[in-house]
This record gives C-alpha cells, sequence and structure tokens, in this order.
C-alpha cells in the first residue's frame, strides 16, 4: 500500500472541503484533499452539455455566497472569479393568465415603487423590513455563521435591538411563513417574496420557522441580489481550488476515500480504494455527508451507539428533479417583469404553496408544481449565444419518492407549468436534459437520494440538532476529526461556513490551548452520545 503523510486530510472536494483546506493552508499545515469525482465542486459544477450553452449541473445562484464573510475573506476574485446580476433579483407571476409578478430589484426603492403598486402601503412597509434587516445583518449572520455557543452575534443584536425588540426578532424568526406575510403585508405581492423564498428550502410555509428563509433570503437577495459566477458555476469552484493551491494545499480528484483509519479514538489516516493510505498528523476534515461518515468510512466501534441511533432518525430533505435547456429564443413569458429576472418562482400563489408543501409531505406527486426556474443568459450573456438562452428549472418529488417513472412524469408536469406562463416555449426548446434523483446522486454522493441540501432544513434538525441532537459543532465524537459538510451546522447553501468551522476548529484543538478544549469537547459530547 503506498503510504504518505500530512497535517490534515480533507475527504471531499466540494466547496466546503475547499474552504477548508485553504483556511488549514493558510494557517501553514501541509494539507491533502481527496475527492472521489474526476473533478472538484460537488454541486458547485457547470458543463456544455449543448454546443455554445453553459449549463449550471447543481446550484446556480448564491446570495449566501455574497453575504457570507467565510467567502469574501478568501478574496477570490484574485483567482477570477467574477460576478454576474441579472437586471432583476427574481419575479413571481402568481398565476398562468399574466397576472403581474411580484419582482425583486436590486434598488430597494424600486421593489417597494412595485410592491406599492399592487397594494397601497406595502412599499413602505418593504422599505422598512429593508430598515431593519440592515441594521441586523451583520449580528445576525454572525449567529447564524458562528459554531455553538454563538456569542458576539447574539451580543451584537442585544446591543442594536435591546432586550424587548430582540425577543420580538426572535417571535419574527419562529413565524410560519404564511403567517409573517400576513403580518408584515397587504396584497399578495410582497407575501409572494417571502413565501417563494421559503421554497429554497424544504419547509412547509405553515410549519413554524419556516418564514425566516424566505424573510432571510428576501433580504439577502436585497441588499446582495441573486449573483452567479461569471461563465459559469465552475469558474467558483476553479477560484476556490486556484486560492486553495495557492496557499499550498494538494488537491487529488479520482481518490475515494474508502476509510478512516482510527487509533486510540483518534482519527489517524485514511485509506483510498486505489491502495494509498495518507497519515493525518493533526485533522481530518470530512466534506461527506453524516451517513457516510458514521456509517461507511468510519469503523463501527468508534462511533457511538446513541449516535448511530439518533442518525437512524435523521430526515433527508424533499428529492429534486432538475430540467436543464437550451433555448432557441428568451422564454416568452405572459406576466410583465419576469423577462428580466434571473430566478423565477412559478406555478403557485399563497395557497398553491401551501397545497404543494401538502403535496410533498403526503406522498402525491403535484399536479401542479412549484417551480424554481433560472434564467442564465439572461443573467451572464456569456452562458449561449446572443439572442439565446440557457436556462433550467428544479421542482421537488414527495418525500420517499425518487424512481425513475416518477421524476419523468414531473419533469412533463414541470415543463406544462412554464408553457402555461409562457405559450411557446416548448417550441424553442433545442435540447433537454432531465437530472432525476439518482443522477444528481450519482454525479455527487452528498446528494443522497437527489435531496440537495445535506438533510432537511426544517427546525427539528437545525442550529443544535444538526445532523443529530448534539454541540452544534464540526466535532465528532472521534478525536481530530470534524464533519465539514452540508449536514453540520449551519447547514445547506453555498457559503463555505460548514468548511471554515471545521478547519477552525481543528486549528484550535491543536493550539496552545488545544488540549483543554479537546478534554471539553470530549466530555460534552460523551454527555450527549455516551461512550
Amino acid at each position: 500500500m503506498q503510504q504518505t503523510q500530512a497535517d490534515a486530510v480533507v475527504v471531499g472536494g466540494g466547496h466546503h472541503g475547499l474552504v477548508a483546506a485553504a483556511i488549514l493552508a493558510d494557517a501553514g499545515w501541509d494539507v491533502v484533499l481527496l475527492e472521489a469525482e474526476p473533478e472538484l465542486g460537488g454541486a458547485v459544477r457547470s458543463a456544455e452539455l449543448h454546443p455554445g450553452f453553459v449549463t449550471d449541473r447543481f446550484s446556480a445562484f448564491y446570495p449566501l455566497a455574497a453575504a457570507s464573510p467565510v467567502l469574501r475573506a478568501l478574496e477570490l476574485e484574485e483567482h477570477g472569479l467574477r460576478w454576474a446580476h441579472a437586471p432583476a433579483v427574481l419575479a413571481h407571476p402568481p398565476r398562468p393568465d399574466g397576472a403581474e409578478a411580484a419582482v425583486l430589484h436590486r434598488d430597494a426603492e424600486r421593489t417597494a415603487a412595485g410592491l406599492d403598486a399592487h397594494h397601497p402601503g406595502d412599499g413602505q412597509a418593504w422599505l422598512e423590513l429593508c430598515r431593519q434587516w440592515k441594521r441586523i445583518e451583520p449580528g445576525l449572520l454572525r449567529t447564524l455563521f458562528t459554531a455553538f455557543p454563538p456569542v458576539r452575534g447574539p451580543a451584537e443584536l442585544m446591543r442594536v435591538l435591546g432586550v424587548a425588540d430582540a425577543l420580538r426578532l426572535l417571535r419574527f424568526a419562529l413565524l410560519p411563513a404564511a403567517r409573517m406575510g400576513e403580518e408584515l403585508f397587504g396584497g399578495q405581492a410582497a407575501r409572494l417574496l417571502l413565501a417563494g423564498n421559503t421554497a429554497h428550502a424544504d419547509v412547509p410555509p405553515n410549519a413554524p420557522g419556516s418564514g425566516v428563509f424566505g424573510w432571510l433570503l428576501a433580504m439577502l437577495g436585497q441588499q446582495h441580489g441573486f449573483p452567479t459566477p461569471v461563465g459559469g458555476t465552475g469558474r467558483l469552484t476553479a477560484a476556490l481550488a486556484s486560492r486553495a493551491e495557492a496557499a499550498g494545499a494538494r488537491l487529488l480528484t479520482g481518490e475515494r476515500v474508502e476509510r478512516i483509519v482510527v487509533r486510540g479514538g483518534r482519527a489517524v489516516a485514511v485509506e483510498t480504494a486505489g491502495g494509498a493510505r495518507i497519515a493525518a498528523r493533526r485533522a481530518v476534515i470530512a466534506d461527506v455527508s453524516a451517513h457516510a461518515l458514521y456509517t461507511r468510512l468510519l469503523p463501527r466501534d468508534a462511533v457511538p451507539a446513541r449516535l448511530l441511533d439518533d442518525l437512524g432518525r435523521f430526515v433527508w430533505d424533499t428529492p429534486v428533479v432538475k430540467i436543464d435547456w437550451a433555448l432557441s429564443e428568451p422564454i416568452p413569458w405572459r406576466a410583465k417583469g419576469v423577462a428580466e429576472a434571473g430566478t423565477v418562482h412559478l406555478g403557485a400563489d399563497l395557497d398553491g404553496l401551501v397545497r404543494w408543501s401538502a403535496d410533498l409531505e403526503t406522498g402525491a406527486l403535484p399536479d401542479s408544481p412549484f417551480l424554481l426556474l433560472g434564467q442564465m443568459t439572461t443573467t451572464d450573456p456569456q452562458r449561449s449565444p446572443a439572442g439565446t438562452e440557457s436556462a433550467w428549472a428544479y421542482s421537488h418529488l414527495p418525500r420517499g419518492i425518487a424512481d425513475r417513472v416518477a421524476a419523468d412524469e414531473l419533469a412533463e408536469r414541470m415543463e406544462a407549468v412554464v408553457e402555461a406562463h409562457a405559450p411557446g416555449f416548448r417550441e424553442r426548446v433545442l435540447f433537454r436534459s432531465v437530472q432525476r434523483p439518482s443522477d444528481l446522486e450519482g454525479a455527487d454522493a452528498n446528494l443522497v437520494g437527489g435531496a440537495v441540501n445535506g438533510g432537511t432544513a426544517q427546525l427539528f434538525q437545525q442550529l443544535v440538532f444538526r445532523p443529530v441532537p448534539g454541540l452544534g459543532r464540526p466535532e465528532t465524537p472521534v478525536e481530530r476529526l470534524y464533519l465539514g459538510s452540508a449536514a453540520a451546522h449551519p447547514g445547506g447553501g453555498v457559503h463555505g461556513v460548514c468548511g471554515f468551522l471545521a478547519a477552525r476548529a481543528a486549528l484550535g484543538e491543536n493550539g496552545r490551548l488545544g488540549p483543554v478544549r479537546r478534554r471539553v469537547t470530549s466530555a460534552a459530547l460523551a454527555l450527549v452520545h455516551g461512550r
């Protein structure tokens, strides 16, 4: 067996793994990253599926990346990354009859003017929401993007808001999306901007805590837009890889890790399918799903039985079906304002979103699915020849249903929704590719069953409950092994925080106070998971 060694081994080359590699290499560590696929990036990859058309194979728009202090600190623009913005951030036509869409612009005054035209007073309410957001964004993002227990973020929020308004903010964050919209706005358009953004996570719009997702994405979109990398999402991965390599990390593709070697309760090496063994002197960072880490990569006797029992209750997010299109012309939308939007929410008004969510939770294939659609050439003209459009849409299958027949039927219904909102759409299709749940998982093992969020984003599996009840931190019961994927807090989305927190934990446990930190963390983990 070929043997080598490094200070840290990163298992998985998704964007979190690349961030972790860069952070550790910046600290002077010798870092080796191993990616099973021939290409880095995980769910941040693009390809030319049809000549001249660049397709984002998984994720596409990145408001969280634009706001992420982790990614901003890496200065990826120095490694070739450039961002593109559509003329409008997003649009949500309520019905297919051409009714005017709710439109989010990067100019808050313009957004407000449009909402006020739908319902007088909603524009002013929107601007007030934006003012509140600007006050609390730094403290809120610091709270969300920090390992537990967060200290500085909540302290900053308390300083800005005071105790009484902080309690009101907490109540606001726990509201269902439908109720939040009713409390804030009088008309449907503004409510749609919140509820449609909620659907980016798999949280029912009438569930407690669902509103915070819609509010967060709407405010991020208002402040930062929904940008996409110029030339395709693969350019973000390329910039991250360049950044990590510039710091000294070694990035190896086509290297599937078969096991993590544990000795004396400590992760000491990884072994690959090709027979290589890489000793890890200081840390192993796992940018893999929680199931892969605890049930495949680790020896059974290294994982506490109670953790495995909790993992049996882990809930994946609902399976995704995605369609990619090369179009001879832009989509001929009926509703005003939709043609300029990068992201389009399509197929359901407020009541329809509730019905659609109920179908997903009760095993019924939706007759009229809700779609998230991306107009990529509208956003970035480099994506296809002039006068054409590179576009995609995705929707969800019901929980527990991911077979090919159901996926193909859903794809047909998805296209019917687009055609209803844009008659003549199908005539413009030059090329069509359907990514079923099995295709998504086959291209990225972390997308288990077509789940793109690393596990449900519902309240019972967030914060200290992600991926199982614990500490809300990347440390694991195996010493010097850290979970640095979307399965860990703060969860799904392209923001790099999961990889960053894992790297910071590894650095902390190898620092001057490392022995004390390890003893405290080990004791806390033993209390939660047993020994």
